[in-house]
Protein backbone atom coordinates (compact mmCIF):
# COMPACT_ATOMS: atom_id res chain seq x y z
CA UNK A 1 0.00 0.00 0.00
CA UNK A 2 0.96 3.68 -1.16
CA UNK A 3 0.31 6.09 1.37
CA UNK A 4 1.31 8.51 -0.73
CA UNK A 5 -1.85 8.13 -2.79
CA UNK A 6 -4.00 8.46 -0.21
CA UNK A 7 -6.39 11.42 -1.23
CA UNK A 8 -6.40 14.78 0.94
CA UNK A 9 -9.77 16.65 2.11
CA UNK A 10 -9.11 19.95 2.45
CA UNK A 11 -9.18 21.52 6.03
CA UNK A 12 -12.49 23.15 6.08
CA UNK A 13 -14.23 20.38 4.46
CA UNK A 14 -18.32 21.25 4.86
CA UNK A 15 -20.16 18.46 5.42
CA UNK A 16 -23.91 16.80 7.02
CA UNK A 17 -23.38 14.61 9.80
CA UNK A 18 -27.27 14.12 10.70
CA UNK A 19 -28.63 11.13 10.79
CA UNK A 20 -32.11 10.08 11.25
CA UNK A 21 -31.22 9.17 14.66
CA UNK A 22 -29.24 11.99 15.71
CA UNK A 23 -30.88 13.95 18.57
CA UNK A 24 -29.57 18.06 20.24
CA UNK A 25 -27.18 17.78 23.05
CA UNK A 26 -30.03 19.88 25.22
CA UNK A 27 -33.97 19.80 25.01
CA UNK A 28 -34.69 23.12 23.69
CA UNK A 29 -32.11 26.05 22.75
CA UNK A 30 -28.72 24.96 23.64
CA UNK A 31 -26.53 27.09 25.95
CA UNK A 32 -25.20 29.86 24.64
CA UNK A 33 -27.21 29.55 21.54
CA UNK A 34 -27.09 32.35 19.02
CA UNK A 35 -30.30 31.43 17.23
CA UNK A 36 -32.11 27.81 16.94
CA UNK A 37 -30.62 27.20 13.10
CA UNK A 38 -28.98 24.34 12.17
CA UNK A 39 -25.43 25.58 12.81
CA UNK A 40 -27.03 26.75 16.48
CA UNK A 41 -28.06 22.79 17.35
CA UNK A 42 -25.51 20.55 18.36
CA UNK A 43 -26.02 17.09 18.37
CA UNK A 44 -24.85 13.60 18.38
CA UNK A 45 -25.83 10.51 16.54
CA UNK A 46 -25.17 7.02 17.65
CA UNK A 47 -23.59 4.15 15.99
CA UNK A 48 -24.31 1.19 17.23
CA UNK A 49 -22.54 -2.04 16.56
CA UNK A 50 -24.76 -5.39 15.85
CA UNK A 51 -22.83 -7.02 18.66
CA UNK A 52 -21.10 -4.49 21.25
CA UNK A 53 -17.96 -5.60 22.53
CA UNK A 54 -18.19 -7.03 25.71
CA UNK A 55 -16.03 -4.27 27.54
CA UNK A 56 -19.37 -2.34 26.32
CA UNK A 57 -16.35 0.50 24.83
CA UNK A 58 -18.16 3.48 23.22
CA UNK A 59 -16.33 6.70 21.62
CA UNK A 60 -17.47 10.02 21.01
CA UNK A 61 -15.80 11.07 17.73
CA UNK A 62 -15.21 15.09 16.71
CA UNK A 63 -14.52 15.69 13.47
CA UNK A 64 -11.86 17.71 12.07
CA UNK A 65 -12.64 20.98 10.19
CA UNK A 66 -10.14 24.11 11.71
CA UNK A 67 -13.17 25.02 13.95
CA UNK A 68 -15.10 26.21 10.72
CA UNK A 69 -16.78 23.11 9.16
CA UNK A 70 -17.11 19.05 10.12
CA UNK A 71 -15.38 16.32 7.96
CA UNK A 72 -17.57 13.81 7.01
CA UNK A 73 -14.80 11.11 6.90
CA UNK A 74 -13.80 11.66 10.60
CA UNK A 75 -16.82 11.37 11.93
CA UNK A 76 -18.98 8.49 10.35
CA UNK A 77 -15.96 6.50 8.58
CA UNK A 78 -14.57 6.61 11.96
CA UNK A 79 -17.63 5.38 13.68
CA UNK A 80 -18.14 2.66 11.14
CA UNK A 81 -14.93 1.11 11.44
CA UNK A 82 -15.03 1.45 15.25
CA UNK A 83 -18.68 -0.75 14.92
CA UNK A 84 -16.52 -3.00 13.05
CA UNK A 85 -14.88 -4.01 16.65
CA UNK A 86 -17.93 -4.45 18.79
CA UNK A 87 -17.43 -0.24 19.97
CA UNK A 88 -20.22 2.06 19.76
CA UNK A 89 -19.68 5.36 18.32
CA UNK A 90 -21.32 8.78 19.03
CA UNK A 91 -20.70 11.61 16.02
CA UNK A 92 -20.75 14.33 17.51
CA UNK A 93 -21.85 17.79 15.61
CA UNK A 94 -20.65 20.29 17.38
CA UNK A 95 -20.89 24.53 17.15
CA UNK A 96 -18.50 26.40 15.00
CA UNK A 97 -16.42 29.53 15.04
CA UNK A 98 -17.83 29.88 11.48
CA UNK A 99 -21.14 29.66 12.75
CA UNK A 100 -20.26 32.82 15.44
CA UNK A 101 -19.38 30.60 18.52
CA UNK A 102 -16.20 30.81 20.42
CA UNK A 103 -14.89 28.94 23.31
CA UNK A 104 -16.18 27.61 25.83
CA UNK A 105 -19.06 26.73 23.96
CA UNK A 106 -17.11 23.83 21.75
CA UNK A 107 -15.76 22.02 25.42
CA UNK A 108 -19.04 22.49 26.49
CA UNK A 109 -20.63 20.47 23.75
CA UNK A 110 -17.97 17.67 24.04
CA UNK A 111 -18.47 17.38 27.56
CA UNK A 112 -22.40 17.18 27.04
CA UNK A 113 -21.88 14.23 24.88
CA UNK A 114 -19.57 12.55 27.33
CA UNK A 115 -21.86 13.04 30.03
CA UNK A 116 -24.99 11.74 27.22
CA UNK A 117 -23.34 8.67 26.68
CA UNK A 118 -22.75 7.59 30.10
CA UNK A 119 -26.52 8.59 31.16
CA UNK A 120 -28.12 6.74 28.62
CA UNK A 121 -25.49 3.92 28.85
CA UNK A 122 -28.25 1.37 30.00
CA UNK A 123 -29.79 1.89 26.51
CA UNK A 124 -27.05 1.31 24.29
CA UNK A 125 -25.09 -1.24 26.53
CA UNK A 126 -22.37 0.58 26.63
CA UNK A 127 -20.34 0.47 30.06
CA UNK A 128 -20.09 4.40 31.52
CA UNK A 129 -16.46 3.72 32.89
CA UNK A 130 -15.45 3.06 29.51
CA UNK A 131 -16.59 5.97 27.34
CA UNK A 132 -13.41 8.00 25.37
CA UNK A 133 -13.18 10.85 22.95
CA UNK A 134 -11.55 10.80 19.69
CA UNK A 135 -10.92 13.68 17.38
CA UNK A 136 -9.00 14.66 14.26
CA UNK A 137 -7.15 17.94 13.09
CA UNK A 138 -9.40 20.76 15.30
CA UNK A 139 -11.54 17.93 16.84
CA UNK A 140 -8.37 16.66 18.15
CA UNK A 141 -7.86 19.97 19.55
CA UNK A 142 -11.54 19.72 20.68
CA UNK A 143 -10.86 16.50 22.25
CA UNK A 144 -7.31 16.93 23.71
CA UNK A 145 -9.17 19.90 25.58
CA UNK A 146 -11.84 17.42 27.23
CA UNK A 147 -9.08 15.63 27.97
CA UNK A 148 -7.19 17.64 30.00
CA UNK A 149 -10.31 20.09 30.88
CA UNK A 150 -12.88 17.99 32.79
CA UNK A 151 -14.90 18.04 35.25
CA UNK A 152 -16.78 15.60 37.83
CA UNK A 153 -20.51 16.72 37.19
CA UNK A 154 -22.63 18.40 39.36
CA UNK A 155 -24.21 15.90 41.87
CA UNK A 156 -27.46 18.74 42.47
CA UNK A 157 -28.36 19.21 39.34
CA UNK A 158 -31.76 18.47 38.37
CA UNK A 159 -30.95 17.70 34.94
CA UNK A 160 -29.21 13.86 35.38
CA UNK A 161 -27.04 14.29 32.36
CA UNK A 162 -25.38 17.36 34.26
CA UNK A 163 -24.41 14.79 36.97
CA UNK A 164 -22.06 12.88 35.05
CA UNK A 165 -18.69 13.03 34.87
CA UNK A 166 -17.09 14.53 31.81
CA UNK A 167 -13.84 12.79 31.97
CA UNK A 168 -13.29 10.62 29.14
CA UNK A 169 -12.09 6.92 30.05
CA UNK A 170 -9.15 7.27 27.23
CA UNK A 171 -8.25 9.64 23.91
CA UNK A 172 -7.46 8.97 20.34
CA UNK A 173 -5.65 11.60 18.81
CA UNK A 174 -5.72 11.80 14.98
CA UNK A 175 -2.98 14.66 13.61
CA UNK A 176 -4.44 16.97 15.92
CA UNK A 177 -3.87 20.41 17.12
CA UNK A 178 -3.03 20.71 20.95
CA UNK A 179 -1.36 24.06 21.06
CA UNK A 180 -2.87 27.79 20.87
CA UNK A 181 1.01 28.70 20.61
CA UNK A 182 3.90 28.47 18.41
CA UNK A 183 2.80 25.35 16.15
CA UNK A 184 -0.84 25.92 16.31
CA UNK A 185 -2.78 25.61 13.35
CA UNK A 186 -3.64 29.59 12.72
CA UNK A 187 -6.89 29.38 11.17
CA UNK A 188 -8.48 26.77 14.03
CA UNK A 189 -6.78 29.77 16.51
CA UNK A 190 -9.01 32.16 14.99
CA UNK A 191 -11.81 30.45 14.83
CA UNK A 192 -12.00 28.71 18.32
CA UNK A 193 -10.53 31.98 19.86
CA UNK A 194 -10.82 35.01 17.82
CA UNK A 195 -8.01 37.40 15.86
CA UNK A 196 -6.57 38.77 19.33
CA UNK A 197 -6.92 36.41 21.98
CA UNK A 198 -5.57 37.51 25.24
CA UNK A 199 -2.46 35.57 26.17
CA UNK A 200 -4.20 34.03 29.24
CA UNK A 201 -6.39 32.28 27.24
CA UNK A 202 -3.90 30.87 24.41
CA UNK A 203 -2.10 29.67 27.04
CA UNK A 204 -5.23 27.77 28.91
CA UNK A 205 -6.28 26.26 25.86
CA UNK A 206 -2.77 25.30 24.95
CA UNK A 207 -3.54 21.56 26.22
CA UNK A 208 0.47 20.45 26.39
CA UNK A 209 0.45 22.76 29.05
CA UNK A 210 -2.64 21.10 31.08
CA UNK A 211 -1.81 17.56 31.44
CA UNK A 212 -1.61 16.29 34.71
CA UNK A 213 -1.41 12.95 36.32
CA UNK A 214 -5.55 13.02 36.06
CA UNK A 215 -5.27 12.83 32.52
CA UNK A 216 -6.58 10.09 30.58
CA UNK A 217 -4.23 7.43 28.46
CA UNK A 218 -4.10 8.57 25.06
CA UNK A 219 -3.13 7.31 21.28
CA UNK A 220 -1.91 9.87 19.54
CA UNK A 221 -0.85 9.72 15.43
CA UNK A 222 0.31 11.59 12.99
CA UNK A 223 2.71 12.23 9.84
CA UNK A 224 5.74 13.59 8.90
CA UNK A 225 4.49 14.79 5.91
CA UNK A 226 1.73 16.64 7.35
CA UNK A 227 1.98 20.69 6.54
CA UNK A 228 -0.66 22.07 7.81
CA UNK A 229 -0.72 20.80 11.83
CA UNK A 230 3.01 20.63 12.50
CA UNK A 231 4.06 17.10 14.02
CA UNK A 232 5.02 19.69 17.14
CA UNK A 233 1.85 19.34 18.37
CA UNK A 234 1.34 15.15 19.19
CA UNK A 235 4.97 15.38 20.13
CA UNK A 236 4.88 17.82 22.74
CA UNK A 237 1.71 16.43 23.90
CA UNK A 238 3.19 12.72 24.26
CA UNK A 239 6.19 14.49 25.91
CA UNK A 240 3.57 15.74 28.55
CA UNK A 241 2.05 12.73 29.15
CA UNK A 242 5.23 11.09 29.62
CA UNK A 243 6.09 13.54 32.39
CA UNK A 244 3.32 13.02 34.29
CA UNK A 245 3.38 9.10 34.17
CA UNK A 246 0.40 9.09 31.86
CA UNK A 247 -0.07 6.02 29.42
CA UNK A 248 0.15 6.30 25.82
CA UNK A 249 0.91 5.04 22.24
CA UNK A 250 2.46 7.81 19.79
CA UNK A 251 2.92 6.72 16.21
CA UNK A 252 4.43 9.44 13.58
CA UNK A 253 4.20 7.53 10.74
CA UNK A 254 6.52 9.37 7.38
CA UNK A 255 3.66 8.81 4.81
CA UNK A 256 0.50 10.59 4.39
CA UNK A 257 -0.68 14.08 4.28
CA UNK A 258 -2.89 16.24 6.46
CA UNK A 259 -6.47 14.80 7.05
CA UNK A 260 -6.19 11.41 6.04
CA UNK A 261 -8.80 9.90 8.11
CA UNK A 262 -8.57 5.98 7.81
CA UNK A 263 -6.32 6.66 4.34
CA UNK A 264 -8.83 5.14 1.46
CA UNK A 265 -12.38 6.67 0.48
CA UNK A 266 -14.35 3.81 1.54
CA UNK A 267 -14.47 2.97 5.11
CA UNK A 268 -15.39 -0.91 4.08
CA UNK A 269 -12.13 -1.07 2.12
CA UNK A 270 -9.26 -2.88 3.65
CA UNK A 271 -7.02 -0.50 2.32
CA UNK A 272 -6.77 1.07 5.60
CA UNK A 273 -3.29 3.47 6.93
CA UNK A 274 -1.54 1.50 9.13
CA UNK A 275 -2.90 3.64 12.19
CA UNK A 276 -6.11 1.81 12.21
CA UNK A 277 -3.63 -1.22 13.23
CA UNK A 278 -1.86 0.24 15.83
CA UNK A 279 -5.26 1.45 17.37
CA UNK A 280 -6.97 -1.93 17.10
CA UNK A 281 -3.87 -3.14 19.09
CA UNK A 282 -3.88 -0.20 21.43
CA UNK A 283 -7.22 -0.83 22.54
CA UNK A 284 -6.55 -4.59 23.34
CA UNK A 285 -3.97 -3.44 25.35
CA UNK A 286 -6.70 -1.56 27.41
CA UNK A 287 -8.95 -4.62 27.84
CA UNK A 288 -11.71 -2.39 25.55
CA UNK A 289 -12.24 -4.84 22.74
CA UNK A 290 -11.30 -9.04 22.66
Amino acid sequence: MNVRHFFLVPLLTVATLHAADSFPLWPGDAPDALGNADKDTPTLTPFLPDQPAQSGAAMVICPGGGYGGLAHHEGEHYARFLNERGIAAFVLKYRLGSGGYRHPVMLNDAARAIRIVRARSNEWKVNPSRVGIMGSSAGGHLASTLLTHFDQGRSDSVDPVERESSRPSLGVLCYAVITMGQFTHQGSKNNLLGPTPPKELVEFLSNELRVTKETPPCFIWHTWEDTVVPIENSLHFADALRKHKVPYDLHIYQQGGHGIGLGTRDWKSADRHPWTADLVFWFKAQGWIQ
